[in-house]
């Protein structure tokens, strides 16, 4: 790991405005991701802005009867919260099914909406990847992919987002709030926050540069039966093949979101309105215009087969 400088932030805009004053400086939180990124030399911080003492670790119900949980909130907490568990059950589920208990209790909300793409090349700086390295190419088009994605990808970068908790927030239409530089706040919906790659995979959000998340809100719960579904190699620590995140109400209209099959969590409206005809059409719905490799064309079926048993479960 090479040698960095530090600073503790005081408040959001503070710590924005330093950021921007340095621009190949980092926030650091849980740090669950970024520090293994700085031992392996992918991510090279001159320096890191703790954000860790900022008051951004609540949860609280909006005055619309929504839920905005603070960008610190650590997963475990945020997992166990009462309300969370009563009203967004889907979002509980995910975060129970990603990660160890050991790295929840230091992941926080912002950082695994941020986490980076566990794509092999990526992590290995002796191939080329345009995520790590702009214009460099792609090893994964033509290399190893079984685990990278078949739907939203391009010629420039095949990964997938990891983030099980990000489906769970792309199904729930949550909002990230922000701070920038100049103080200046904003809201994204999740559905613009994370891009699909493009010709520049390198950038992943629509953050700006230096723009802190400072908290998630959650529109007042829709009811009906909620499910998160993860098919992984293991049943522990590890990332989704495909996931499902699904809520469906009685009369079989609901909302379905995909993990582990693109660039960032995939939702399409034509889908949740096929919903109601079963898993077959609205998988078809999802995954019209996929591309995948050979290696893993049966992503398609099995995130067919896994939105069938989510639909079961919501009927059992």
């Amino acid at each position: 790991m090479r040698a960095f400088s530090y600073e503790k932030a005081t408040s959001p805009s503070a710590a924005a405005a330093a950021l921007a004053k340095r621009p190949n400086a980092r926030f650091i939180a849980g740090g669950t991701n970024l520090l293994d990124l700085m031992k392996l030399e992918i991510e090279t911080p001159e320096h890191l802005i703790d954000v860790n003492g900022l008051a951004l670790d609540k949860i609280e119900r909006t005055s619309d009867g929504g839920l905005r949980i603070g960008a610190l909130v650590r997963n475990t907490d945020l997992a166990a919260d009462k309300t969370v568990r009563k009203d967004y059950a889907v979002l509980s589920r995910a975060l129970l099914a990603g990660a160890s208990g050991q790295l929840r209790n230091k992941a926080t909300t912002a950082g695994n909406l941020l986490q980076r793409t566990r794509c092999p090349y990526f992590y290995d700086t002796a191939q080329p990847c345009n995520k790590r390295k702009p214009g460099s190419g792609c090893s994964a088009i033509g290399g190893v992919s079984r685990q990278l994605a078949v739907v939203g990808s391009s010629e420039a970068c095949i990964a997938t987002h990891p983030s099980d908790m990000a489906v769970a927030m792309r199904v729930l239409d949550a909002t990230v709030e922000t701070v920038r530089a100049d103080g200046q706040t904003r809201a994204i919906p999740i559905a613009d926050f994370h891009r699909l790659p493009g010709n520049t995979p390198h950038i992943e959000t629509s953050l700006e540069a230096g723009e802190l998340i400072t908290a998630v809100t959650l529109p007042k719960p829709v009811g009906g039966t909620q499910v998160y579904r993860k098919v992984r190699d293991r049943a522990s620590y590890a990332f989704a093949l495909v996931s499902v995140a699904a809520i469906v109400q009685e009369d079989g209209q609901g909302r379905v979101a995909f993990g582990g099959v693109a660039h960032k969590p995939w939702r399409v409206e034509a889908a949740d309105a096929a919903l109601p005809r079963g898993a077959k059409a609205a998988a078809q719905a999802a995954f019209e215009g996929a591309r995948p490799t050979e290696e893993n064309a049966f992503k398609v079926t099995l995130a067919e087969r896994t939105l069938a048993g989510v639909l079961a479960e919501t009927r059992a």
